[in-house]
């Protein structure tokens, strides 16, 4: 019998870029849930990877970001978010992200990603996220 787990938001998070970006995973059997934390000394000029999975909730914790529809050209819808804003992104939509810091350095946003979003990989190892620099996990 499936049994409920809670879910810190900012404990025991893995550094997946050295001083500038830690997560952590959950998976459901229809859903996952992550937390993303970007720390603006090292992360601040990460170059995010346009991609597109199931259709996503993204709820900005901390800080801002901006999410843009698109393959990374000039004229991508741009979707600004402040803390407290939550986005739904469809599925199959190309889409990536910039962040904007909270005094403290620090952006925070949790996702949750249905179906669940296995490139993550196993719970309890450093998850990938989709950096230029990266192939996609499978």
């Amino acid at each position: 019998m499936a049994k409920c787990r809670v879910f810190g938001i900012d404990d025991n998070l893995k550094e997946v870029v050295p001083g500038g970006l830690y997560m952590k995973h959950l998976f459901g059997k229809h859903i996952s849930v992550a937390v993303v934390k970007f720390m603006e000394e090292a992360g601040r000029d990460l170059p995010a990877k346009a991609h597109a999975h199931g259709e996503e909730a993204s709820l900005q914790v901390s800080g801002g970001c901006s999410v843009f529809e698109g393959l990374g050209a000039p004229d991508d819808l741009e979707f600004v978010m402040d803390e407290g804003d939550a986005l739904i992104i469809p599925g199959d939509v190309m889409h990536y992200g910039g962040n904007r810091f909270e005094p403290a350095g620090i952006s925070l946003r949790l996702n949750v990603v249905t179906p669940a979003r296995k490139e993550y990989g196993p719970e309890d190892t450093t998850p990938y996220y989709p950096l230029k620099d990266r192939e996609a996990q499978s």
